[in-house]
């Protein structure tokens, strides 16, 4: 379909013709995605008369078809010019039925056949035009300057809460999040507002609470809402059954849009005081309690349950780590892990998606990283989720004739990762064990062995020994006899017992090892002349400094009063 035919119907004001022939054009291009640069003048052109079509008193169908056809151009940046403007977001924002005054919100049961299928016609209109917004917010940092210029972050909340009762079509409250999304991700100052409007964190609260399909039990704890009446008043409490039933896909579509805005929302840095005070901590705790619930449920495939829980996985990882006591602080249900009255079941999960992303192998930084962090933060705080977690991943050592690094369980893993080509990864890794030993380099090296750990001690200025600076409680972990009768012969390098072998230097005399070590001496001083490498050595505190200072503090001051020399 050629473009100037298109524009030359257009200047005719023909409707059917024009639907006619964006329809065919729609059709051959709709997997379009990259565009041939002689046709972009054509195709600006077709930008600018489409938002006269949209303006003028269109049919629902045929502004439905020319915002499709909008979209499809909207996948090219060389193009969105006459879009990007102030009249073509609001034109656009006013088909998306975007802002206060949406005749469609609510809920009417009192509809004839004609005024429903008008209805229809509109939500396929108000969807095609959210898709638009999206690709044009997405491609030009103009039309994102636009949105926030005309507040249309705000009119996405109010078009939310006017659809508070659920009665909206799924698609329109989807792109409407996934709009609000890329807004509050793209532009700083959007995100602002929303992180300081107290009802937009409320609004997105409830948003997660009708997809998922729960009610309040208590304060905070979140459980499934019956369908009907219970005629048993004991399964009122939502927890006496089986599992709960997977999120059906429309659902989980909405609650993972929900979820990354509320992400968006809740990532502020430390000077920012707007997530502060007893009504913001309040509304923290009731996402923490929804978070609970979502990573105790399922989806319809594997994957998507996975996706839903990094989404929530994210979310928390912004929340103040005292909020996260809502996690564990709930009745326990049967068959739930749990420890010391506390409800370990969520974090259970954690950790079971934790070791899911270690066996993947690849993208660790990340789809490991956040949920490493997460633990090893809640656990600093948490002494409840520290001994809960420290049981799983840490078990009282018994065997020790293998390396720390070899083996199939969670701790083999993690100390593998130690040593991982990616700073972060390692890090991540080395700060939860860390955190798990109640960072004590003794009991970290006794679960790692010194070599794996000597990344993080340097980091942290621990090579020496000693303790982090988090204060953890007085109990100590018990050493298993097992442990006790092996430990003289472990090698706190690699951590584990090593097979004799044979010494080297036996066979040489006192003359060879001189010579030998002469040479050592030698390559070391030639490569440390080329700066290829720099003798350390460990300074009192448990830093790297050159080796020369640190002799030179091992010395004794020849020039005090009290010297012994000849």
């Amino acid at each position: 379909m050629e473009l100037r035919i298109i524009l030359s119907q257009i200047e005719n004001e023909n409707e059917e013709e024009i639907e006619r022939l964006l329809h065919e054009y729609n059709i051959e291009n709709g997997r379009t995605f990259s565009f041939e640069q002689k046709e972009e003048d054509s195709r600006i052109r077709l930008c600018r008369a489409l938002l006269e079509v949209l303006v003028r008193a269109a049919q629902p169908r045929c502004q439905s078809t020319c915002l499709e056809t909008l979209r499809i151009l909207s996948r090219d940046k060389r193009v969105l010019g006459p879009v990007s403007t102030r009249d073509g977001i609001l034109t656009l924002a006013r088909l998306a039925r975007i802002g206060p005054d949406d005749p469609h919100a609510g809920t009417n049961t009192n509809k004839d056949a004609k005024k429903m299928e008008e209805e229809q016609q509109q939500d396929v209109v108000a969807v095609e035009a959210l898709k638009c917004l999206c690709n044009v917010v997405f491609n030009s940092t103009q039309a994102q300057q636009v949105g926030a210029d005309v507040q249309l972050a705000q009119g996405l909340c109010t078009q939310l809460q006017a659809a508070g009762g659920g009665s909206a079509p799924h698609e329109v409250s989807l792109f409407s999040l996934r709009l609000l999304f890329l807004l509050s991700a793209l532009r700083t100052d959007v995100r602002g507002l929303l992180r300081k409007d107290p009802s937009a964190m409320a609004l997105l609260t409830d948003v997660l609470v009708q997809a998922l399909g729960v009610r309040w039990a208590g304060r905070y704890e979140a459980v499934p809402a019956p369908l009907e009446e219970p005629s048993d008043p004991q399964e009122e409490g939502g927890g006496g059954g089986g599992p709960p039933p997977p999120i059906p896909a429309q659902e989980n579509e909405r609650t993972m849009e929900a979820l990354k805005v509320l992400f968006n929302i809740t990532l502020s840095d430390s000077n920012d005081q707007s997530l502060t005070g007893q009504d913001a901590e309040h509304q923290l705790r009731l996402l923490v309690a929804l978070m609970r619930h979502l990573l105790l449920l399922r989806t319809h495939t594997e994957d998507k349950t996975e996706e839903m829980h990094s989404h929530a996985v994210n979310l928390l990882s912004n929340i103040p780590m005292a909020c996260l006591d809502v996690l564990i602080d709930v009745p326990i249900q049967p068959r739930q892990e749990e420890l010391g009255g506390k409800n370990m079941a969520a974090i259970q999960v954690l950790l079971d998606f934790m070791e899911k992303r270690v066996d993947r192998g690849s993208n660790y930084k990340e789809g490991l990283t956040p949920v490493l962090s997460l633990l090893a933060e809640s656990s600093r705080y948490h002494r409840e989720i520290r001994k809960y977690i420290k049981a799983k991943v840490l078990p009282p050592l018994k065997d020790v004739s293998n390396r720390p690094e070899v083996g199939s369980t969670i701790r083999n893993k993690l100390v593998r990762l130690m040593t991982h080509v990616d700073m972060g990864v390692k890090q991540s890794a080395a700060e939860f064990l860390f955190v798990l030993c109640k960072e004590s380099v003794d009991n970290l090296v006794k679960y790692t062995g010194y070599g794996s750990a000597a990344g993080l001690l340097l980091s942290r200025g621990l090579l020496g020994g000693g303790r982090g600076e988090t204060q953890y409680s007085e109990d100590e972990d018990s050493d298993t006899d097992e442990y006790k009768e092996a430990k003289p012969y472990i090698n706190p390098i690699t951590g584990y017992v090593e097979e004799p072998s044979a010494n080297p230097l036996e066979e040489m005399t006192e003359e060879q090892k001189e010579c030998e070590a002469q040479k050592l001496v030698k390559m070391i001083d030639q490569l440390s002349r080329q700066q290829l490498i720099k003798p350390m050595g460990v300074r009192k505190d448990g830093t790297l400094a050159p080796l020369e200072e640190t002799i030179a503090a091992c010395r004794p001051d020849h020039n005090s009063d009290d010297s012994d020399s000849d």
